[in-house]
């Protein structure tokens, strides 16, 4: 019998919004931390699959315990499914980034939700569950019982991250995920997590599961993890880090050790643009880095000061050239639209990013997000309540501006076609092309309401 089911409600329906496809790590995770504590779990990720199976499977499974995850792309599906499956399971869980950052929209629904880094809470969850005891001996969940609501206290987070196993991996469809990448891009792709948390403090940016400390797992264990995943018949690897270059000395171990090892596996990160020297990036390219994702967010330093990005813009331009150099490819995302920018600085962001040697370039609407600076300076302006606004990898203002959404999405619009024919045509192209373009978008956008 099947004790505990968690639950990924990313469905099928949605496949057509993005590109990428990633596991569910953090419910890999305490997948096995649960098995390890002699627990029997079942892990569904509805990535592949529709709803009338997955309410089919758990209906017949009745676990005592479901645990479904919610972020912000997925609250309406979450509640939904737990209000669909409310009679066949005796206690109902949710946790994640925006259960984290906003419980109270999901008290109603579930019997717990769990507030932060979820291994151990999950564990004594359970432990207390079969055992009849109280929950409010837990630390780390809010729940109601009648009118009145219980918050247990924040837990500390898991300051040793090598005593926590591998995800459970053989638990995820791993057929359907190498055959959609294989397809899609030609190699078989997957995501590991090798720190937790990021010291800085940018104001976009949600941070409510893992906090502001920076805790880093050994080389060793992290290198280890990466030879189960090429074992497993995997070409790629993205590390889905908060930000994996934080620490340069941490960065080059990993590296050492992986060609210590000797491992033939390709791997793409996120990195700040501060950490990027040339010696980094020489030693991740010989250790098999194929592309760095930078985020620079705006090409406009009075932007980088609204958002408290504490980096400049020579700064961002040297680590694109060092990696470039190095001879791994460059991403960078930028945003549009920030409040307190005017024309000018969006502008200025365009030009700065359609000039840098990358080889990706995405454009963004601000998000606000619960629970960060950004949120907090827009909440009183949202246009409608976030409930049900929430899409994934959607192009929507969630706030009102002093700029109208086609205004700001004209300007994503020539900031792409002016990268694109930068990219496709090269410095000629673009004096024959692109200069002209771009000189009748500025005024275009100059004049548009």
């Amino acid at each position: 019998m099947v004790e505990i089911v968690l639950v990924y409600p990313f469905f099928k329906s949605r496949l057509d919004r993005s590109p990428f496809r990633f596991q569910p790590l953090g419910m890999g995770y305490i997948a096995s931390f649960l098995r390890k504590a002699n627990l029997t779990v079942k892990l569904i990720d509805c990535t592949f699959r529709d709803r009338k199976s997955v309410l089919k499977e758990i209906m017949e499974l009745r676990p005592r315990i479901v645990g479904i995850y919610s972020m912000y792309s997925m609250e309406q599906d979450s509640i939904e499914l737990a209000r669909s499956i409310r009679k066949v399971t005796d206690l109902l869980i949710t946790g994640g980034p925006l259960p984290t950052a906003k419980p109270s929209s999901f008290l109603d629904d579930f019997d717990l939700v769990v507030v932060g880094e979820a291994e151990n809470t999950m564990l004594e969850i359970a432990k207390t569950f079969f055992e009849n005891k109280d929950p409010k001996t837990v630390p780390g969940i809010i729940f109601k019982e009648g009118s009145n609501t219980y918050h247990t206290g924040r837990r500390n987070t898991i300051e040793n991250l090598d005593s926590i196993p591998f995800p459970a991996r053989e638990l995820f469809d791993n057929d359907s995920y190498k055959q959609y990448y294989q397809n899609k891009f030609g190699y078989t792709m997957t995501s590991m997590i090798s720190s937790r948390g990021c010291p800085f403090r940018c104001d976009f940016c949600s941070r409510p599961i893992f906090k502001e400390g920076f805790r880093s797992r050994s080389h060793e264990n992290i290198v280890d993890e990466m030879q189960s995943i090429i074992d497993m018949g995997y070409d790629l690897i993205w590390f889905a880090d908060d930000c994996f270059t934080i620490s340069k000395e941490r960065v080059v171990k990993i590296c050492d050790e992986i060609i210590r090892r000797k491992l033939n596996v390709k791997w793409q990160c996120l990195s700040r643009v501060d950490a990027m020297d040339p010696e980094m990036a020489t030693r991740m390219k010989e250790a098999g880095c194929q592309r760095v994702y930078f985020g620079i967010e705006s090409g406009d330093q009075r932007t980088l000061h609204l958002m408290k990005k504490d980096i400049d813009l020579q700064t961002a331009r040297s680590a694109v050239y060092n990696a470039n150099k190095a001879g791994i490819e460059t991403g960078a995302f930028l945003i549009i639209g920030y409040p307190g920018e005017n024309e000018e600085m969006i502008l200025n962001t365009i030009h700065f990013g359609t000039t840098l040697p990358l080889d990706y370039l995405s454009f963004t609407l601000p998000y606000p997000i619960p629970g960060t600076g950004l949120y907090e300076k827009v909440k009183d302006d949202l246009i409608e309540p976030r409930k049900s606004r929430i899409k994934l990898i959607e192009q929507t203002l969630e706030f009102k501006s002093q700029f109208s959404e086609f205004k700001l999405k004209f300007a994503i619009f020539k900031g792409t076609v002016q990268f694109r024919i930068r990219k496709h045509f090269g410095q000629i192209g673009y004096k024959l092309f692109g200069r002209p373009f771009e000189k009748i978008t500025d005024l275009l956008f100059r004049i548009m309401k």
